[in-house]
């Protein structure tokens, strides 16, 4: 039995997942080393994580979302592997994660509401 590919040898959704981390890495203004530095991964494995090279494990995806800062659901979602469903509840993780998700928005633009929204978030503290 043969693993189905795309024309570029690339898994269904390993493609998007490589693509969303990249992405991302970029909005963290992070580079490769960085990131393979802080998941202790190699440089060259970030490298094919983000080409669609290779299947990250559980692990590797969990230590990609830490250093991302963004929830491992969201990763497997965009592997392919998890239903990712966004709660009507309003917490920051759920509009943060809405905003990296968002592909009509460019990286600086997420980078750009992100802050807004984390200021705001910060002038109006929570009560307990």
């Amino acid at each position: 039995m043969t693993e189905n590919t795309d024309d570029a040898g690339e898994r269904p959704g390993l493609g998007q997942l490589g693509t969303f981390i990249r992405s991302q890495r970029k909005l963290a203004q992070l580079s490769q080393r960085e990131l393979a530095k802080l998941t202790n991964l190699s440089d060259p494995y970030v490298s094919q994580i983000e080409r669609g090279l290779h299947q990250p494990s559980i692990r590797v995806i969990r230590a990609l979302a830490g250093a991302l800062n963004v929830r491992a659901e969201t990763m497997l979602a965009y592997a392919g592997l998890m239903e990712e469903t966004f709660t009507g509840q309003s917490n920051a993780t759920d509009t943060e994660t809405a905003i990296r998700c968002d592909e009509q928005l460019s990286d600086e633009q997420k980078h750009a509401l992100l802050g807004v929204y984390r200021s705001f978030v910060a002038a109006n503290p929570t009560e307990d």
